[in-house]
């Protein structure tokens, strides 16, 4: 929906997922899209060297979240949670839906 606006598909990924989550790692959003691992990861580094993104390292890891002092993350924000809610309903809830450890055994959906 995004991507002739952002210029790839990769970027618009990476932006709605951090919109609906607030933050995460390369490796997390290619396996949520079923994407390719490095495109992701070169979206990101693009959005981070544009000042959109920032990243800090966790463990091994390079997690990302949106730039609190991106001049234009207000707009930003609103434009994506409106692309957000154009999302096909099944996506959109599993993209909300934030899991941080393993449902118990035998727990009840």
């Amino acid at each position: 929906m995004l991507a002739n606006l952002l210029g790839s598909v990769n970027k618009e990924r990476v932006l709605i997922y951090l919109a609906a989550r607030g933050r995460g790692y390369s490796r997390q959003i290619a396996r949520f899209f079923q994407a390719p691992l490095s495109p992701v990861q070169n979206a990101m580094e693009k959005l981070e060297a544009a000042g959109v993104l920032v990243s800090r390292v966790v463990g091994s890891t390079h997690e990302y979240e949106f730039n609190p002092r991106y001049p234009a993350r207000a707009e930003l924000t609103l434009l994506l949670n409106r692309a957000l809610s154009l999302y096909p309903p099944t996506l959109r809830d599993e993209l909300l839906l934030t899991r941080s450890r393993p449902r118990r055994k035998g727990k009840p959906l």
